[in-house]
């Protein structure tokens, strides 16, 4: 339940001048629900978005009157929100999922450490994050935002505190109504369709100008801070980097992001995708994930002794995600598109080898100063919910510590080149998922079944589409 509405607090008078309360100015988050009341009237919000990410990743929620936000109103959505697939269909019961017969409502709590304008929307509007627990108050085990609150729980009990920086690719594509049609490049400010091989070209960025000063213009308007922005190889295909923190809020901040980055270009009459391989012949698109772990008490990075040198937790780490990522895959590669991108000599890596600086390799530790000293897990795809990726690999990390997991020696050539260490197909990575007990103990025997539940439905609606390859090839030859 939400406390009553009071009335805002005035500005101070001072020397004959109003004085504003600073929190008012917050780009995003206040501290309590008076700060809401008084952050929402000086802005005049009209209407919120209560807002919470589903198992894909999309926005689910409600909107309301500003008024009514801050009044003694429940928020409530139906389970079955977080049950569905990404077509919008249900999966089946059986090995260990079982769909609620009543559909029961989840209590959505907003976490106003998340409010912030929505800087596209003509009226005034503002939006929140939501929390989901259960009608006693219980946390709802199997929501994304929950699976990664219990993961940074477990560093917790350990004395850690985990950090971490994603960095997101995406296309930027024409319009396609259609969806029988392949996706094509956009026209940029040249008048041309866009071509690749545009890595890190300021001319490629330039092609797009008043796209980007929108996504500048609107993240500023969140409180959202971009680190880097550059064009990636492929056609179209931007990367946006993130400056590192708290697992949660970055999950967070790719989520807003993600809405963010969609809305820019449908204001220039593009779309923006963040599917993992949408242009046949081109790179996939990948959700790569920095990562380094604290100190909960001192602030020093585990990873590095005080001489500099590499710490057990280290290889530790590193040992937990080759050995368990193969059965964590499915929550970084979701889709049957997502398998498209891992394919072998590509740039996304279907290995579990790691090294210094080594692209190639699934997981690479970048050249910085010890207390920088880091992990890049370079298999995510960008349609992966950050919040189930973060959670996943972190997870898988965090086994490797607990267990002394010993890695393999690093990699110092080519890696992608040679024997194939992931799963090759959705249905595969799904087996793995359900069996890995270690797994299953950090994340959730719920969340395991629920995930996995939607996963097989997902690939048997998949099925039902019969796909140019099969007309072209069967149609008159078999």
């Amino acid at each position: 339940m939400m406390p009553p509405a009071k009335k805002p607090a005035q500005p101070s008078k001072n020397g004959g001048r109003f004085r504003t309360p600073p929190f008012v100015n917050n780009l995003r988050g206040v501290k309590d629900w008076k700060e809401a009341g008084d952050w929402l009237d000086y802005r005049q919000i009209e209407d919120i978005e209560c807002i919470t990410p589903d198992q894909a990743g999309v926005a689910r929620g409600k909107m309301m009157p500003s008024k009514k936000f801050t009044s003694n109103t429940s928020l409530a959505l139906p389970s079955a929100v977080f049950m569905t697939t990404i077509s919008g269909g249900y999966p089946e019961d059986g090995n260990g999922f079982s769909y609620p017969e009543d559909d029961g409502d989840l209590k959505l709590v907003p976490d106003l450490s998340t409010l912030c304008k929505v800087p596209w929307e003509d009226d005034p509007t503002a939006q929140v994050i939501c929390d989901l627990v259960h009608q006693d108050g219980r946390r709802v085990e199997f929501t994304p935002r929950n699976v990664l609150r219990r993961v940074v729980a477990a560093y917790e009990a350990q004395g850690l505190k985990p950090v971490v920086a994603p960095e997101i690719e995406f296309y930027l594509v024409r319009k396609n109504p259609d969806p029988d049609y392949p996706l094509t490049p956009p026209v940029g400010r040249s008048g041309r369709a866009i071509g690749g091989g545009a890595g890190y070209s300021i001319a490629g960025v330039n092609e797009f100008d008043e796209l980007i000063d929108d996504i500048y213009h609107f993240s500023e308007g969140q409180g959202l801070e971009i680190d880097t922005l550059i064009h990636e190889e492929g056609a179209g295909q931007l990367e946006i980097n993130l400056r590192h923190g708290d697992p949660v809020e970055l999950a967070d901040q790719v989520f807003l992001f993600k809405r963010t980055i969609r809305e820019a270009a449908l204001k220039h009459e593009i779309y923006a995708t963040f599917m993992a391989k949408p242009i046949q012949g081109q790179p996939g698109s990948a959700m790569h994930i920095h990562q380094s772990i604290v100190d909960a008490k001192t602030g020093k990075n585990v990873f590095s002794e005080k001489d500099g040198s590499e710490t057990d937790a280290f290889a530790h780490f590193i040992g937990g995600m080759q050995k368990h990522i193969p059965s964590a895959l499915v929550m970084f590669a979701p889709y049957v598109n997502s398998y498209r991108r891992l394919t072998q000599a590509a740039s996304a890596p279907v290995n579990t080898k790691w090294g210094y600086d080594n692209r190639t390799t699934a997981f690479r530790v970048p050249r910085s100063d010890p207390a920088a000293r880091r992990v890049e897990n370079r298999i995510p795809s960008s349609d992966a919910n950050p919040y189930l990726a973060i959670a996943a690999s972190l997870a898988c990390g965090l086994i490797g510590i607990r267990d002394r997991i010993a890695p393999d020696a690093p990699v110092v050539t080519t890696a992608n080149a040679d024997q194939i260490d992931l799963p090759r197909s959705l249905l595969e990575a799904v087996d793995l998922f359900e069996a890995d007990e270690d797994l299953r103990n950090i994340l959730g025997n719920s969340f395991i079944s629920t995930y996995a539940a939607i996963k097989r439905a997902e690939f048997e609606t998949f099925m039902e589409v019969i796909s140019p390859w099969e007309r072209e090839y069967l149609l008159l030859n078999v």
